[in-house]
């Protein structure tokens, strides 16, 4: 979330002037979206030997959207190399103006944006079983997994939104709110797991 932030304007020509400044800060994002993604490959497998005793289908869900999300994501990031690529100093890129390596760049970034974009519909989905396994489990607070559920709608409206009705959606209230449950969701599991962990359940 920062490197973008740090270089990604709404003005075309600004972020790649941002990048092409920046390149090992953009090289940094690369690496560590490569090693999150990576860690996410693994987290709902973690995540289903915890809950899968609560109930096994919904644990089967949770790890099989997390896991198709996965590939995409990795796929999408070649948009990103190609970014690298272009702002690079090989001689066959002297073919190019400096104008149309500036239209490559753009569209480039605009095809990773379109690929987290299909990655968030995984990235909601198995946040519905997930946060109905936190809500069941009788070991993690109820409030977690019902802000998990809520996230996976959030998810798949935004996607909805900015597919469907872009012009409308880009820059509403709603857009702008949609996506906190499930980040508050996401955190405070994660949070929760680190700082108090799982609670034995009583049995009578």
């Amino acid at each position: 979330m920062y490197v973008p932030n740090q270089l990604e304007v709404d003005d075309a020509a600004t972020t790649v002037a941002n990048i092409m400044a920046n390149e090992t800060l953009f090289r940094f994002g690369i690496y560590v979206g490569l090693i999150g993604y990576g860690i996410f490959l693994i987290l709902p497998l973690v995540l289903s030997k915890l809950l899968s005793p609560v109930s096994k289908i919904p644990a089967v869900l949770m790890v099989t959207f997390a896991v198709v999300s996965v590939p995409i994501s990795y796929v999408n990031m070649l948009n990103e190399f190609a970014v690298l690529t272009l702002i690079g100093k090989a001689n066959y890129l002297t073919a190019f103006t400096a104008e149309e390596l500036r239209a490559q760049i753009s569209l480039h970034l605009r095809y990773y944006d379109n690929g987290n974009l299909m990655a968030s519909i995984f990235w909601g989905l198995w946040l519905l079983p997930f946060g109905y396994l936190v809500f069941r489990s009788g070991v993690l607070p109820k409030v977690i997994g019902l802000m998990l559920m809520f996230g996976c709608f959030g998810y798949l409206i935004n996607f909805t939104g900015r597919f469907l009705f872009y012009d409308q959606y880009h820059g509403s209230t709603l857009a702008s709110f949609i996506t906190i449950p499930g980040s508050l969701g996401e955190i405070g599991i994660c949070l929760w797991l680190l700082i108090v962990g799982v609670k034995e359940k009583q049995t009578s």
